[in-house]
């Protein structure tokens, strides 16, 4: 089992590939959480804009892996296409994710970088489905 979790080739179980999915989150939200903290701190942003940035700029890192190690099947042959069904979805998490950070922040009183780590952890499970469902799921294309 570690050998598939760790190996370079694709995964066709749906564990597998969530497992994988969390590694690349993980690595995708370090530089969206980095990028949030040196916007933010360094470049003088408010916490929204900063996290907005932050978080399509992890996106592009989380598409870019996801696609080489991530998901064995990929619906559409276009990147350009698939790209902006992927990134799409991610908007939808951009927007999930900042009325998150927001209520955190505004109604709770919580420090927005730890707004940030509650808001990504529940985007994770949205993000990894729509994005299996729509985009790399060969039952979902035979249907």
């Amino acid at each position: 089992m570690l050998k598939t979790l760790l190996g370079r080739q694709h995964a066709s179980s749906s564990l597998v590939q969530f497992i994988r999915y969390v590694c690349v989150g993980g690595a995708a939200f370090g530089v969206d959480y980095l990028a949030l903290f040196l916007l933010a701190h360094f470049a003088g942003l408010h916490y929204l804009v900063a996290a907005s940035l932050a978080y399509l700029l992890g996106m592009v890192v989380n598409y870019l892996i996801s696609v080489r190690w991530v998901f064995d099947f990929r619906r559409i042959a276009q990147w350009e296409r698939e790209f902006a069904i992927f990134f799409m979805i991610g908007i939808a998490g951009l927007l999930l994710n900042g009325l998150a950070i927001t209520l955190l922040v505004e109604a709770a009183g919580t420090p927005y970088m730890a707004a940030k780590l509650v808001a990504a952890a529940g985007i994770l499970f949205f993000n990894f489905g729509a994005r299996k469902m729509l985009l790399f799921s060969a039952a979902r294309a035979r249907a």
